[in-house]
């Protein structure tokens, strides 16, 4: 069944699954379990939970008040707020005058639903975004029927960037009046950083497009290193006016906190816009849960923040390393190197065929027990729109699980191919 075609019952539309949801249930029916220790899932969006060398000790309970039983207000605990403005003051802003306060502070249960209720708020304007990109935001933006989504592409010669100038043309040519895109991107791991960024947000105030980053990677940053303070990189460090400044930005405890299951996630922006998704939530979720808000606060203390993310960086980055070593030796390009998150965007298109596509690639790995995502999920088409499809030469394989995972799938990648 395609995205157009209906389902059998009356009145429900066929809803597909996500890149990485159609992985796993295709999985799931070639035998794979989470506690198989044969199999590899390098098609997984979050990163290795346990502890890793010199990062802060987990949390493994959490002690439920009793009034924490009842619902949280729809925009979140004032505690986590608090924690969250505080956080990014501290990171990020030490040196401006205007400050983010819990006012500008939005708790959701995750980064989709943080997302889905921006997506709602929005008005009936042109909305662009960046192809490739998250496989989710193509159903987030095909569902809201208010704004037109419009796909900018990224092209594999400049290494899936865009100039801060060409970029103006893209908002200004099409109307632009909000810009959605993950930053560093999911798959490729392109990184906009330092003062190109700060020129983004120049075009959002002087544009007046509301840029709507999604930072949930921004502690996997690999283009830092020395012996000072770990790079973060958020939107806010160039926010001039919190108030004013058409920038809103999305994170969470599930990548850069390593704590997915808790589904606890934060947007920052204008108060108008905090207003907008707080009526929004009321209506699509009613709240974040509860208890897991209280427990949150805590580790957005910048200290412990920035302990977790050294460990991050170092541990990833060798897990990186060796990623690009192995897929290398194996024959499969790497168009760009990923410069943060956790995934290698692998070009596939000098392996012999059927190998060189994507879901082939996907099909004969779970053979081996190795579980991938085909890069044509990237090529975001809200709403099926397009009839031409990109990406069929591509996959994205993931360094979030733990090394020897890593080592497995790897490992079963080069039986296949050498088979």
């Amino acid at each position: 069944m395609n995205a157009t075609e209906q389902t059998e019952i009356p009145g429900f539309r066929f809803v597909p699954r996500t890149g990485v949801i159609y992985v796993m249930h295709e999985a799931m029916g070639h035998g794979f379990s989470y506690d198989d220790p044969d199999w590899a899932n390098l098609g997984q969006g979050s990163p290795e939970t346990g502890p890793i060398p010199e990062a802060p000790p987990r949390i493994e309970q959490v002690i439920i008040n009793a009034t924490q039983q009842q619902y949280a207000p729809v925009g979140g605990n004032r505690d986590l707020c608090q924690a969250a403005a505080d956080f990014y003051n501290a990171v990020y802003r030490q040196d401006k005058k205007s400050k983010y306060t819990r006012e500008n502070v939005s708790i959701a249960s995750g980064g989709r639903l943080a997302l889905t209720r921006l997506a709602s708020a929005l008005g009936n304007v042109n909305m662009g975004h960046f192809i490739p990109d998250y496989t989710a935001y193509e159903e987030l933006l095909s569902v809201f029927k208010a704004f037109s989504s419009i796909p900018i592409l990224l092209d594999a010669e400049a290494n899936y960037r865009i100039t801060p100038g060409a970029l103006k043309k893209e908002i200004l040519g099409r109307g632009l009046s909000a810009l959605l895109a993950s930053n560093p991107c999911n798959p490729t791991g392109q990184l906009v950083e330092d003062g190109e960024l700060s020129e983004w947000c120049d075009l959002a105030r002087e544009c007046q497009c509301s840029l709507i980053l999604d930072e949930f990677y921004s502690h996997y940053i690999f283009s830092g290193g020395g012996n000072g303070p770990p790079k973060m990189v958020s939107a806010a460090a160039f926010v001039e006016d919190v108030e004013r400044d058409p920038i809103i930005l999305v994170d969470g405890l599930t990548k850069n906190w390593r704590y997915p299951g808790w589904r606890i996630s934060w947007t920052l922006g204008p108060k108008a816009v905090i207003e907008a998704i707080a009526s929004a939530g009321s209506f699509l979720d009613g709240g974040a849960n509860h208890p897991f808000q209280n427990a949150a606060a805590g580790l957005l203390e910048p200290k412990l923040a920035m302990q977790e993310t050294r460990a991050i960086q170092q541990h990833f980055r060798q897990k990186r390393d060796y990623v690009l070593r192995r897929l290398r030796e194996m024959g499969i390009l790497v168009d760009a190197e990923p410069a943060g998150a956790f995934y290698v965007w692998a070009n596939l298109s000098k392996l012999p065929k059927p190998l060189n596509d994507g879901m082939s690639f996907f099909r004969q790995g779970l053979k081996e027990k190795v579980i991938i995502v085909p890069g044509v999920f990237f090529d975001v088409n809200p709403g099926n729109r397009r009839a031409h499809g990109r990406y069929e030469n591509y996959c994205r394989i993931s360094f979030g699980p733990e090394m020897k995972k890593l080592q497995i799938g790897l490992d079963g990648l080069e039986r296949m191919i050498r088979r």
